[in-house]
């Protein structure tokens, strides 16, 4: 089965283009196939849908996660398919195979009265506390991803208007609107603080460091993590939590899902209706907690 690896390897890589990394992860796949099929003394002539069943439900014993087994579901396929098509096997085995259903893990959400302990923590008079403060009230406000709130620009925000600019997923521009309390918090910052930042070095983007250049999302994750410990929050805090409580707060406000995805930015309804999920999840347990049969 070596060999068909190697052809398959070099097909990818010359005539699909493909990556470096993908190929190393259909490497993986394959090779893992081999080493199942040599313990069982299996040639590749004789493997059919059922023995490719069998190895992936070994994968899954192995620990191998849902969405681990769907890539190597497509893997197989792919190989399969591209040995059928040359010849060397007399049908597609993998064809049939179905790819594990996505788990579904619903995202980690911050109580309202602990969004505002962490934002009313961050002292502005503090040595970079406005531009901490900014940051993070913008998070929350507009529910940026962590790329797009380091990407921001000066003339992507429109302050008197209450909107910002921001750079998403595909490269698709979206328009997001900052609420009162985030304008206040950004153009304090502008004013009062970004000016000392700024060097010869200096862009445009809006959140710099102490040497004047943009801030790396490693970075920002790290402030975020600093102030929600100051703040004395015990939960783990990173960017996308501030995303997923965006989100959330503004469905249990009664927002509609199909508002709450254009401010996000996602492209599929489907993606954002994880969030009913949660709003559910958080229902049943107050109704758990709450009513004398529950």
């Amino acid at each position: 089965m070596e060999a068909e690896i190697d052809g398959f390897m070099l097909f990818l890589a010359t005539e699909r283009g493909l990556s470096a990394a993908y190929q190393l992860s259909v490497r993986q796949s394959l090779e893992a196939l081999a080493t199942h099929l040599e313990k069982q003394s299996l040639p590749l002539s004789d493997v059919g849908t059922d023995e490719l069943t069998a190895f992936l439900a070994a994968r899954k014993g192995d620990g191998l996660a849902a969405s681990s087994l769907r890539i190597t579901t497509v893997h197989l396929k792919i190989f399969f398919r591209w040995l059928a098509a040359r010849g060397r096997l007399p049908m597609d085995p993998a064809e049939p195979l179905l790819s594990p259903r996505p788990e579904q893990h619903l995202p980690e959400t911050l109580h309202p009265c602990e969004v505002k302990a962490l934002l009313d923590s961050i002292d502005p008079n503090q040595p970079l506390g406005r531009r901490d403060l900014a940051m993070l009230e913008l998070f929350y406000a507009s529910g940026l991803r962590l790329s797009e709130l380091c990407s921001v620009r000066l003339e992507g925000l429109d302050l008197d208007e209450g909107f910002i600019r921001v750079t998403g997923k595909g490269n698709k521009t979206r328009i997001v609107p900052v609420g009162g309390r985030a304008r206040d918090s950004i153009a304090a910052y502008l004013t009062n603080e970004r000016p000392q930042l700024v060097t010869k070095r200096t862009s445009s983007e809006v959140f710099i460091s102490v040497r004047g250049t943009r801030l790396s999302p490693d970075r920002v994750r790290q402030i975020v993590k600093e102030r929600a410990a100051f703040a004395g929050i015990e939960q783990s805090i990173y960017p996308h939590l501030l995303r997923h409580s965006f989100a959330t707060h503004l469905l249990e406000g009664g927002a509609d899902l199909r508002v709450i995805q254009e401010l996000l930015g996602h492209a599929d309804i489907s993606t954002t209706q994880i969030y009913t999920h949660v709003d559910g999840a958080r229902l049943k347990a107050v109704h758990k907690k709450f009513h004398p049969r529950g």
